[in-house]
C-alpha cells in the first residue's frame, strides 16, 4: 500500500472541498477502498474521512423511502418499511457480500464499488479501465463472469452491485452535493457504459458527494423480488440476477419493472421484457415470452455465452415465484 494522508471531515462542506483537491478520495465502511489501496489497484494521496457527517438516516413515508448514503447495508435490509414495502431491495442487500461486510459497508460506498473483474484487480495485466490505453484482458482472455450487455472493445467488466440491480428496478434517484451545489439525477444515469472511456464509470464530479438514494411511492414496490444466481450460496457475485417488481389487478399485469445484474457493464434494466408483461396475463406462458426477451442484444464472449440462457431463466423464474404470490 502506498503512503497516504488521511483526514476526518467535520461537515458536508468541509469534506466536499477536501475531496476536491487532485488525488483525494473519500472513505466511510472502506470494504472496498481498503483492499484496491492493498492491492496497488487505487493510489489515493489523500482519504477523507467522511464517517462523522448525518447521513446514515432510514426514512419512509407516503412518499417513498431515502436512505442516507452512510446507512449500513445491514441497518437497511433489516428496517422493517424497508422489508415490507420495498422488499427487493432488502433482499439484494441480504444477497450481497458477508453479514461482516454488511455490517460495515454503506449504501453510496455499495453503488461506487469498482468492478471485481480479475484483470482489473492484477496490477501485472492490461486493463483499461485501471490504466487507460493499455487494452482489455479479459476480451480475449478468462472472461466467464463478463459481461453479455453493455462491453465495448475497451471493456467488458459486469458491475458487481446487487443493491443498484434493486434500486433501478424501482426508478430511484440520486442525491448529490460537490463544490458546485446540490443536484439530482436517476440511477439509470448515473452509472456509465464503457465506451471509450471505461475509467469513468460514474457521473461523479470531482470532490462529488453521495448524499441519499430516493426511492418513489409505487404500488408495484410492495410485490417486488431479487433472484442471484452464483457459483456459491455466499460471498460471491452474481453470474445473473433479477430484480422484478409487478402490478398485478385481477389477475392482469398492469406494471412491471425489471432490471438485470451480473450480465451488464452496468446495472442493466430490461425494457423489452416489461414491454411483453405490461398487459399480459399473470400465467407462467406470459413470464415465459417475455423472459425470453431478457438477452436481447447480448454479445458474448468466448467464455460467457451461458448467460444467455442462464439471463432468461432467472427472470422467468423471479417472475414466476412473484406471480404466484398472494
Amino acid at each position: 500500500m502506498q503512503p497516504f494522508a488521511y483526514e476526518r471531515a467535520s461537515d458536508q462542506a468541509e469534506a466536499v472541498r477536501r475531496a476536491a483537491e487532485p488525488g483525494a478520495q473519500f472513505i466511510a465502511g472502506g470494504t472496498d477502498l481498503m483492499q484496491l489501496m492493498k492491492d496497488d489497484v487505487t493510489r489515493p494521496a489523500r482519504v477523507i474521512d467522511i464517517e462523522s457527517l448525518p447521513l446514515d438516516f432510514i426514512e419512509a413515508d407516503g412518499n417513498g423511502l431515502r436512505i442516507g448514503a452512510l446507512a449500513r447495508m445491514a441497518d437497511v435490509a433489516d428496517h422493517a418499511a424497508v422489508a415490507q414495502d420495498y422488499p427487493v431491495i432488502a433482499q439484494a442487500l441480504l444477497a450481497s457480500a458477508s453479514p461482516q461486510v454488511r455490517n460495515m459497508a454503506t449504501i453510496g460506498g455499495n453503488l461506487l464499488q469498482r468492478t471485481r473483474c480479475t484483470y482489473f484487480r492484477d496490477t501485472a495485466s492490461a486493463c483499461n479501465k485501471r490504466e487507460p490505453g493499455t487494452g482489455c484482458s479479459a476480451r480475449e482472455g478468462l472472461n466467464r463472469m463478463h459481461a453479455i450487455l453493455g462491453g465495448s472493445a475497451a471493456c467488458v467488466a459486469t458491475h458487481a452491485s446487487d443493491l443498484a440491480v434493486a434500486l433501478l428496478a424501482l426508478d430511484a434517484e440520486i442525491e448529490l452535493v460537490g463544490p458546485q451545489g446540490a443536484r439530482e439525477m436517476t440511477l439509470a444515469d448515473f452509472h456509465l457504459l464503457p465506451g471509450d472511456t471505461p475509467e469513468r464509470e460514474t457521473q461523479l464530479l470531482p470532490g462529488e458527494l453521495i448524499t441519499s438514494v430516493r426511492v418513489p411511492a409505487a404500488t408495484l414496490a410492495r410485490r417486488s423480488l431479487y433472484l442471484k444466481v452464483r457459483d456459491r450460496a455466499s460471498f460471491e457475485f452474481a453470474l445473473a440476477s433479477a430484480a422484478v417488481a409487478l402490478a398485478i389487478e385481477g389477475g392482469t399485469i398492469r406494471d412491471a419493472r425489471i432490471a438485470a445484474g451480473g450480465v451488464g457493464t452496468k446495472p442493466w434494466r430490461l425494457p423489452a421484457v416489461e414491454k411483453v408483461l405490461i398487459g399480459a396475463p399473470a400465467k407462467p406462458e406470459s413470464f415465459r415470452a417475455a423472459s425470453a426477451e431478457a438477452s436481447a442484444g447480448a454479445q458474448p464472449l468466448s467464455h460467457n455465452g451461458f448467460k444467455l440462457p442462464l439471463l432468461q431463466n432467472t427472470v422467468e423464474r423471479a417472475l414466476v415465484t412473484l406471480g404466484e404470490q398472494a
